[in-house]
C-alpha cells in the first residue's frame, strides 16, 4: 500500500471511477434530506409528547425493521443485480418520507404515523447503504479503498452537518411539513447517482436460499474474528455513546435555544468528521487498520464522557450562566459541548474508515452484500440501542448517558483488544478475516 506524503484528502478514487464520483454525488444529496427528515421526526415527536424516552422510540421502533433488512437484505444484494436492488431500494425510502409530508400537511401526523413511516424509511436506507458498499470494491481498485472510505466519511460528515443544520432552520421558520417536502426534492440525487452506475449482476453461484445464505453469513463471521470485532466494537461504541436522543432536551433545559440549538449540536460531530476526512492523506495509508479502530473508539468515548461532564456542570449550576432555556442560549456551554461533538465525530469517522476498509478487503465478493447488510445492520441498529439507553438513563439526569456510556466504551475496548488480539494486529497487506 502506497504512503501519501500529503496530509489532505486523497481524491484519487474520483479520477479512477466516474461510476464511483456518481454514485457519490447522488449519495450526498439525497443523505442531506434523509438526515434532515430524521432531525425532523426527532422534533416532531419531542413537540408532540415533551418526551426524550418518545424521541428515542424512534429509533427503537426501528431497530426491528432495521434487523430485517440487515440480514435479508443483504442476501438480496448477493443474490440479484446490486443496482437494480439499490433503485427499488431508494424508491421504498422515497414513498415513505412522502408519506410523513402528506400526513405533515394534512394535519393528520401522530407519533404512531412518525414511528412507522420512519421505520419503512430505515429498510429502504439500510438496503441503499448495503449495496453502494457492496459495488464499491468492484468500482476501484483495493488500494483506493481507505481513500474511498476517507471520501464517504466526508460524504456522510457534510450529510449529517447540512441536514440537522437546514432541520432546526426550516423547523423553526417554516414547519415540519416544508421540510419534508425539501427532502422529497434532494432524495432525486440517489436515483440520479444510482441509474448511472453499470449493471452489477451477481457471481455465478450465488446462494439462493435464503436462511441457508443467512446461515452461511454467520459461519463465516464466526470463522473470521478479525471481522467480527469490526461489529462489535462498532456496537459498543453507538450503544453507549450516540446522544443524538439528548438533544431535544439539551435545548429545551440545558443549553438553550430550543430547535435550532438542536439542530446545531447534532451536526456538530459531522463537523469534526469532515475536518478529519478533509485532513486524512496520510491517516489512509495506515496499515493497521484494527489498532487505528480500537484507538479511535477509546478516543471517542472519553470525547462522549466529556460531553456528559458539560451538561453535569451546566444543571448543577457549575457553569457560568448556567441553564438555557428555549429562548436563551448559553453560548459558553454550546461551545463546550460542540467541542466534545467536534471530538466525538473526528474519532468515529476514523473507526469508519478503517472497518469499512476490513470488511470491503477482506471479505470475498459472493458474501461481501451479506456482509455490508449486516454492517449497516450494526451502523444503524447501535444507535437504536443508543437511543434506548440515553432515554432510559435520561429519566434519572440528562448528564448521565454520555458520562456513563463514555466511561463504559473505554473500559470495554480495553477488555476487548485483550480478548482479540489478532484484530489489534490486522495488517492491511495481509488482508485476511482470521
Amino acid at each position: 500500500m502506497t504512503r501519501r506524503s500529503s496530509i489532505f484528502l486523497d481524491t484519487r478514487p474520483f479520477a479512477a471511477s466516474r461510476h464511483f464520483t456518481w454514485m457519490w454525488l447522488g449519495a450526498l444529496v439525497t443523505g442531506v434530506g434523509n438526515s434532515l427528515t430524521a432531525v425532523a421526526v426527532g422534533l416532531h415527536v419531542y413537540e408532540l409528547t415533551r418526551s426524550t424516552l418518545a424521541v428515542s422510540m424512534v429509533g427503537v421502533i426501528a431497530l426491528v425493521p432495521t434487523l430485517f433488512a440487515g440480514l435479508y437484505g443483504g442476501t438480496i444484494v448477493d443474490r440479484y443485480d446490486r443496482r437494480r436492488v439499490a433503485l427499488l431500494s431508494a424508491l421504498l425510502a422515497w414513498v415513505s418520507t412522502a408519506a410523513i409530508a402528506t400526513l405533515a400537511w394534512l394535519g393528520l401526523e401522530t407519533i404512531w404515523s412518525l414511528y412507522f413511516f420512519s421505520a419503512l424509511n430505515t429498510i429502504g436506507a439500510t438496503l441503499v447503504g448495503a449495496s453502494r458498499q457492496a459495488m464499491i470494491p468492484n468500482l476501484i481498485d483495493a488500494e483506493l479503498l481507505p481513500a474511498a472510505g476517507a471520501l464517504n466519511g466526508m460524504s456522510m460528515g457534510l450529510v449529517i452537518t447540512l441536514g440537522p443544520m437546514l432541520a432546526g432552520f426550516l423547523v423553526a421558520r417554516s414547519g415540519f411539513a416544508w421540510t419534508y417536502t425539501v427532502d422529497l426534492a434532494l432524495f432525486c440525487g440517489a436515483f440520479l447517482g444510482l441509474a448511472a452506475l453499470p449493471a452489477m449482476p451477481p457471481e455465478p453461484g450465488a446462494q439462493h436460499k435464503t436462511w441457508a445464505a443467512i446461515r452461511e453469513s454467520f459461519g463465516y463471521i464466526k470463522r473470521t474474528p478479525v471481522v467480527a470485532m469490526s461489529f462489535v466494537v462498532d456496537i459498543v461504541a453507538m450503544g453507549l455513546g450516540n446522544p443524538r436522543s439528548l438533544f431535544p432536551a439539551l435545548g429545551a433545559i440545558a443549553i438553550g435555544g430550543g430547535a435550532v440549538t438542536a439542530g446545531t449540536l447534532a451536526a456538530a460531530s459531522a463537523v469534526g468528521a469532515v475536518l478529519c476526512s478533509l485532513l486524512s492523506g496520510r491517516i489512509v495509508g495506515w496499515k493497521h487498520h484494527g489498532r487505528a479502530v480500537n484507538l479511535s473508539v477509546v478516543v471517542y468515548g472519553l470525547f462522549t464522557a466529556g460531553l456528559g461532564v458539560v451538561v453535569l456542570l451546566v444543571r448543577g449550576g457549575h457553569w457560568p450562566g448556567g441553564a438555557g432555556t428555549p429562548e436563551q442560549l448559553n453560548p459558553t456551554a454550546m461551545a463546550a459541548a460542540m467541542v466534545m461533538l467536534f471530538g466525538m465525530g473526528a474519532s468515529d469517522n476514523v473507526s469508519a474508515i478503517f472497518r469499512n476498509t476490513i470488511l470491503q478487503q477482506a471479505v470475498p465478493d459472493n458474501i461481501r452484500g451479506r456482509m455490508q447488510g449486516i454492517y449497516i445492520m450494526v451502523v444503524t441498529g447501535g444507535p437504536r440501542l443508543g437511543d434506548l439507553f440515553v432515554g432510559l438513563l435520561a429519566l434519572g439526569a440528562v448528564w448521565a448517558p454520555p458520562l456513563v456510556g463514555g466511561l463504559a466504551i473505554v473500559g470495554l475496548v480495553a477488555v476487548l483488544a485483550r480478548l482479540v488480539p489478532s484484530f489489534h494486529r490486522y495488517d492491511a497487506s495481509q488482508p485476511t478475516g482470521s
